[in-house]
């Protein structure tokens, strides 16, 4: 029996390291998003200040630990059997949870994750305890520690509105300062501001830290808690001064407190979340090395009250934990893509939106459009001209590449690592991703980031992001239950095979992100690149060739489509039908978020060619767009007819069409080659082609028209038939339009040389 604890034991190591890789991937976006997105120093500079920072919190996290050993259920009311069943269902639950989420790219919270899982598995067997209890004496309130849950759980999503609230505020008041050209504005401003950040920095990090810290002596810590006030003014002093000295000798203060809140936002992560990843396992070894010593060989007849003492963490834990976090920053590719998130959604200029826009999202602008304007009416003009010239993002002073400005990036790092160490400090496991992220969200509004053109789509990805953050809690509770439920009626059988389960579960996940990173590499740096260069010429071939990618698509999901629905209604294949009507809705906002792309770059090049190429481009998009509808209306009474099991097409008829069909395809394929090539020399020939296929389809119809007078006809399928040969005209008359569109937007004009 203690050996089978023991494998137990060794498997929630093993997923703690698992639990390790993945939630440094989720969680990385709390202490680098700033630094990387205001690219205050190379990448590799920033990865070894957040590695240090790793290492010095995890040597603090010690009190932390006991959240996972009796934050959560009341230790004693629970056997050595039962706990291990919890903290084996709580880990399998916490890396196939966050595994899903980083795979998806969406910034979760592993606080949030850890804390319904323990919450969801020491119910499950609360609720067995309680059906079991014959005397009736038990109840929840013995069973679990439900006030400290309960505090836990409002200090997390408090945490949310305060983290925003206080970013908006702190943005905006530093911005006043500051304004967007702040290298005009930091003759003697910038000391204080230094020196304001700094202390607070190593008030709440270094001082709240180390002072429950068991690095120090309890005299040491006594010492500090006596003298906390003439620290903090010394620190300000001195730093205020140290500052400013180096801004005289032209040093970028900014970036030092941009590094220096990279290096405490991660050790407040360590410090905060290291409970997240490994808390549980080692709530786990310690009830082990207890039963051993005291247990007796009852694991159901030892309650495991010895939780209730201290934490005392090895520090060769914590020290391998942090080696194993640094490796997977710099290894994960999943940690980069939500990183990629939340910088988009704080960009300061406009560029690809990830998220498309939600009613919510609307009525949310709308709202407060109206509540500002409104405000404003009574504001003196003088002062708000004043705010605005404080606000001109025009002279903004941004790194080539970078999403923000180092005044946001410090402002983000400072506030998020004071909100983050105070709640260390209360011993509140405040989530480290909603901190980071919201403060990050209300800098970016008070900065005017999300302008009206871009704060809907901002916006639904807020909301997207902490909506998934809620479906987290709710998913982490309902499987935990599940799956402790099933460990415990199931015995070891069950553990094994649920441990299976996981292992699967995350091999074939990582194997097809892999898959998925390789097939979407090189996606879109065309992009990029057109919005990184300030080469009017280079942005130029850049928006041509993106361009013709656009079309090029179209012109391929057009074929496709329109193969798939006719072949679909001949065949009556609903399930065809019923894809094609799906993917048409899809590719309307694949080709408005390329529509937008595209008029940014415009917005880049020489005026003169832009405003003489406009109307070609728009009568490019024009044309897909109005494929996409064409397509719709050929698969919606083609859709219909099937699914209401009416008569099919005649066969004789399907043998007429389908060498007409074939043409058409043959005539677009050819169209697309010449938009792929750029050589358009055959381009009138191909014109006159489609006339002619036009006119072909035109006689078609006709015939049809005439038979359908006839008594023999079926009315619904000879209407059916008639739609698709006029939809199929039009779709002739539409590429005819794009393939004369994209030639014209193609040809070099006398304004080319202007642009070099």
């Amino acid at each position: 029996m203690e050996t089978m604890f023991l494998g137990i034991v060794i498997f929630l190591f093993t997923l703690a390291i698992f639990d390790l890789t993945v939630g440094v991937s989720n969680d990385a976006v709390n202490f680098l998003n700033s630094a990387i997105g205001a690219k205050a120093a190379s990448f590799k500079v920033i990865i070894a200040i957040a590695a240090l920072g790793i290492f010095c919190g995890a040597t603090m996290s010690n009190g932390m630990m006991e959240i996972a050993r009796h934050g959560i259920f009341q230790p004693e009311q629970f056997y050595f059997q039962e706990l291990m069943y919890i903290f084996i269902a709580v880990m399998v639950t916490d890396v196939v949870v966050l595994d899903i989420f980083n795979t998806l790219g969406m910034p979760t919270s592993t606080t949030v994750s850890m804390v319904f899982e323990l919450l969801g598995g020491s119910v499950a067997l609360a609720i067995v305890k309680l059906i079991n209890d014959d005397s009736g004496l038990l109840t929840f309130g013995e069973l679990l520690n439900t006030s400290k849950a309960l505090s836990v759980i409002i200090a997390i999503f408090v945490s949310v509105a305060i983290a925003f609230l206080f970013g908006v505020i702190a943005q905006w008041i530093s911005r006043v300062i500051f304004t967007f050209n702040y290298k005009k504005h930091l003759k003697y401003s910038i000391g204080i501001f230094g020196g304001i950040a700094i202390t607070s920095i190593i008030y709440f990090i270094f001082i709240k830290g180390l002072r429950e810290s068991s690095v120090l002596s309890p005299d040491w810590q006594s010492w500090i808690q006596h003298n906390t006030f003439t620290l903090v003014l010394i620190f300000l002093v001195f730093f205020s001064v140290v500052m400013q000295v180096l801004h005289w000798f032209h040093v970028n203060i900014f970036k030092i407190i941009v590094l220096l809140g990279t290096f405490a936002l991660a050790m407040a992560f360590a410090g905060n979340d290291l409970v997240n990843f490994i808390g549980v396992p080692l709530a786990g070894y310690s009830s082990y090395l207890d039963f051993i010593h005291n247990g007796n060989g009852e694991p159901m007849g030892y309650l495991m009250g010895a939780l209730r003492e201290p934490a005392r963490t090895p520090f060769l834990f914590l020290f391998i934990a942090g080696i194993i976090m640094v490796i997977s920053l710099i290894k994960s590719k999943k940690a980069q893509n939500v990183i990629k998130t939340s910088v988009d959604l704080s960009r300061q200029d406009e560029g690809e939106e990830m998220f498309g826009s939600s009613m919510v999202a609307r009525s949310l602008v709308r709202t407060f459009t109206n509540i500002s304007q409104s405000i404003i009416c009574y504001i003196p003009s003088s002062v708000r001209n004043w705010i605005n010239s404080r606000f001109n993002a025009d002279e903004a002073i941004i790194v080539n590449g970078a999403a923000f400005d180092l005044v946001r990036a410090s402002v983000n790092l400072v506030l998020a690592a004071l909100l983050i160490a105070l709640g260390t400090s209360l011993k509140l496991p405040l989530s480290t991703t909603y901190v980071a992220f919201m403060v990050a969200m209300g800098s970016s509004l008070a900065d005017r980031a999300w302008s009206r053109d871009s704060a809907v789509y901002r916006i639904t990805g807020v909301i997207s992001v902490i909506g998934g953050w809620f479906i987290t809690a709710g998913v982490a509770f309902v499987v935990c239950f599940i799956v402790t439920l099933i460990i415990h009626f199931g015995g070891m059988i069950a553990t094994v095979l649920i441990i299976a389960l996981a292992i699967f579960l995350l091999i074939r996940s990582n194997i097809n992100y892999a898959k998925k990173e390789k097939s979407n590499k090189g996606i879109d740096m065309i992009f990029k690149h057109m919005m990184s260069s300030k080469d009017k010429t280079e942005i130029w071939i850049l928006l041509k060739e993106h361009v013709i990618n656009t079309l090029v698509n179209s012109m391929t999901y057009a074929m496709e489509t329109y193969t798939k629905i006719t072949d679909g209604f001949f065949n009556e294949d609903l399930h065809n039908l019923r894809k094609c009507m799906n993917s048409a809705e899809n590719e309307k906002e694949l080709l408005k978020k390329e529509r937008r792309k595209e008029i940014l770059g415009f917005r880049k090049i020489d005026r003169f060619l832009a405003l003489e190429k406009n109307t070609w481009f728009h009568l490019g998009i024009n044309s897909c767009e109005q494929m996409l509808y064409c397509l719709k209306r050929l698969c919606e009474p083609c859709k219909e007819h099937v699914d209401n099991n009416f008569n099919p097409m005649k066969k004789t008829d399907i043998d007429k069409f389908i060498p007409v069909r074939n043409e058409l395809i043959a005539l677009m394929e050819k169209a697309r080659d010449i938009l792929k090539s750029g050589d358009y020399l055959h381009t009138d020939k191909i014109l006159s082609e489609g006339d002619m296929l036009k006119a072909k389809l035109s006689v078609m119809r006709h015939s049809e028209m005439n038979q359908m007078q006839e008594n023999d006809t079926n009315i619904k399928t000879a209407l059916v038939y008639l739609n698709i040969i006029q939809e199929s005209q039009e779709l002739v008359s539409i590429w005819r339009h794009l393939l004369r569109a994209a030639r014209m937007f193609q040809l070099e004009d006398k304004h080319i040389d202007k642009v070099a």
